[in-house]
């Protein structure tokens, strides 16, 4: 799955244009290199994610194409940093 999608999807990052802008200015890695919108994810990656000040690591448990609100944080685990971006 698409980066992008897949941060959206999790809701990690609740819009897909935001996500997109996120990649698209380096504040994303995926295993510690840089990751373009269109970089697959899969599971067992880990991402951090950038904004500002806040920081934040997480590592992918499961990849879905559709996913309810109430299930969409079993699709990832936080190690470490903030909760809500």
């Amino acid at each position: 799955m698409r980066l992008d999608k897949y941060l959206k999807v999790s809701r990690i990052i609740k819009r897909r244009t935001v996500a997109k802008e996120a990649s698209e200015g380096g504040r994303v890695t995926i295993n510690g290199k840089v990751a373009k919108p269109s970089s697959e994810v899969k599971e067992g990656d880990v991402l951090e994610i950038r904004f500002g000040e806040k920081m934040a690591r997480f590592r992918i448990l499961k990849v879905a194409e559709v996913v309810r609100k109430n299930d969409a944080g079993a699709m990832y685990e936080l190690l470490e940093g903030e909760e809500d971006l």
